[in-house]
Parts: C-alpha cells; sequence; structure tokens
C-alpha cells in the first residue's frame, strides 16, 4: 500500500512541477498528457534497444524537449492559442505513438519488456523529491526563477527593464516537458511495458494539484501525496469492495473534479472578502 501511494504521488509530482513552471511563467500547459506518453514511449523503446535504465531516463528527458519547443513555436513564435495547441499535442502524442511502434516494433500500439524496466520505486520516489527541491531553489532561490515569476505575474515590468517575456516562457515549458517525460518514462519503466493511454489522465490531474496546491512546489507536493493517497486506495479497494472496477478506477477522477469544484468556490469567497 505504501510502495503504490509512493510510486502514484512521485510520478503526480513530477508531471505538476513541471506543470507548476510553466503556469507561474503565464503558460498553462495543457499537453502534460501527451508529453507523459512521447516519455512513457521513448523510454520503453530505449530499454527494447538495450539502453540502460539511467541513460533511457536521461534520452526520455532530452526527448521531452521536442514537443515543448513544438509548443513554444506555436504558442510564443506564431501567438496561437496555448489552450489550443496543448491539445494538439496530446491529440498528436497519442496518434504519433502507435504509428512509431508499428514503424519499429511491429505493435499496434503496446510493447512489453521481457526482463522489466530496471526501475525501482525508491527511485521514483526520489527523483520527485529531488525534483521538489530543484523546482523550489529555481523558482525562489535564482534570477531566472524570479523572472519567470514575474513574467506570469507581471510581464510589462519585466519588458520595461529589457527582458524578454516569451524566453522565460519557453523555459517553463522546457522544464515541463522534461519532468511530465520522466514521470512517463518511470511509470512505463515501472510496469515494464509501453501501452496506449498509459497517461491515464494524471496530466489533467497534475494541473489540478497545482491550484490545490496554492501554486507553491511544497504545496503541490502535499497535493500530490493527497491525490497518491487516492490512487492507491481505488487500486486497493478493487480487491476487497464488492464494486465494479470501472467505478473504483474512477476515483481519482471524481476526486479531481470534486477538489476543483471546491478550489474555485473557496478561491471567489476569498477573493469577496473585504480587505
Amino acid at each position: 500500500m505504501i510502495g503504490q501511494i509512493l510510486q502514484s504521488s512521485s510520478l503526480l509530482l513530477l508531471i505538476a512541477l513541471g506543470g507548476l513552471v510553466s503556469e507561474r511563467s503565464g503558460i498553462l500547459n495543457i499537453g502534460l498528457e501527451g508529453f507523459i506518453t512521447v516519455g512513457a514511449f521513448v523510454a520503453i523503446a530505449l530499454r527494447v534497444s538495450g539502453v540502460p535504465p539511467v541513460a533511457a531516463l536521461a534520452l526520455t528527458a532530452l526527448a521531452g524537449l521536442l514537443p515543448a519547443l513544438l509548443f513554444g513555436l506555436f504558442a510564443l513564435r506564431w501567438d496561437a492559442n496555448p489552450f489550443i495547441v496543448g491539445l494538439a499535442i496530446n491529440l498528436l502524442a497519442a496518434g504519433v505513438t502507435p504509428l512509431m511502434s508499428e514503424v519499429f516494433f511491429g505493435t499496434r500500439g503496446s510493447i512489453r519488456l521481457s526482463g522489466g524496466g530496471g526501475v525501482g520505486i525508491w527511485s521514483v520516489s526520489v527523483t520527485a523529491v529531488v525534483a521538489l527541491a530543484v523546482v523550489h531553489a529555481g523558482l525562489y532561490r535564482t534570477l531566472p526563477g524570479l523572472r519567470l515569476r514575474i513574467a506570469g505575474e507581471q510581464p510589462e515590468w519585466l519588458r520595461a527593464h529589457g527582458a524578454g517575456v516569451r524566453r522565460y516562457q519557453l523555459l517553463g515549458l522546457l522544464v515541463s516537458g522534461v519532468t511530465a517525460s520522466i514521470a512517463g518514462g518511470l511509470l512505463s519503466l515501472r510496469i515494464g511495458a509501453y501501452l496506449p493511454n498509459v497517461s491515464a489522465g494524471r496530466g489533467w490531474i497534475a494541473l489540478v494539484i497545482i491550484y490545490l496546491g496554492y501554486r507553491k512546489p511544497l504545496g503541490v507536493g502535499a497535493a500530490a501525496l493527497f491525490f497518491g493517497l487516492v490512487e492507491a486506495m481505488a487500486v486497493r479497494a478493487q480487491a476487497v469492495v464488492a464494486v465494479p472496477p470501472t467505478v473504483l478506477l474512477a476515483l481519482p477522477y471524481v476526486v479531481t473534479v470534486f477538489a476543483f469544484v471546491s478550489y474555485s468556490a473557496w478561491r471567489r469567497l476569498h477573493q469577496q472578502e473585504p480587505r
């Protein structure tokens, strides 16, 4: 049970941290699902090709830069709607990975490892904790982190001082691409396979975690732990509760919707309070 909680919360934390950095720069990254899919596919493809786990994850992180750069090209350079671009990234990843699987491995989307992915559960948790520390320090202890936050909150001030806003927004997208791809790679290596829809909505849950965590790294960590607990309880309950599995598997998403609505209501009431 504890292992399942750690794995679920760590993966969600990695995805949400990247999304947080992007959101703080002023770009809400709707394409996290696509980034996860790319990372999961690349990691398994590399392992099937004989690449060691650590090297596979490092190359997976680099692969995550490609969809992030594509996002930045359309949203920042060509001023396309970021929401539409994010959805396009999700659809593109979902469509391209089965094609790549067919071309290189002769399968229709599913790739399985015979000897396991070679990644332990503690490796996933340590990676998430390190990412949390790096993101927190980067946002609040470095000049680029300060400017990135200003790009999302007061872009006019940044422009007035001769600093480009879009370069920091691109930085946020690149960070989200790397962390979400690593999370996807860790996920597929943990289960020892790449499967269609392997992201299973984690990118959308990560967006909720960002706001439940009050857009702060430590808050995001607490929110990710909560959702990891809910997901682990849903998986464990399948063995002891006489309820259809689809109902239990839907529990994290029901909690996501409830949490998002509750957060929105709380924010609205908070903003209406006299000061």
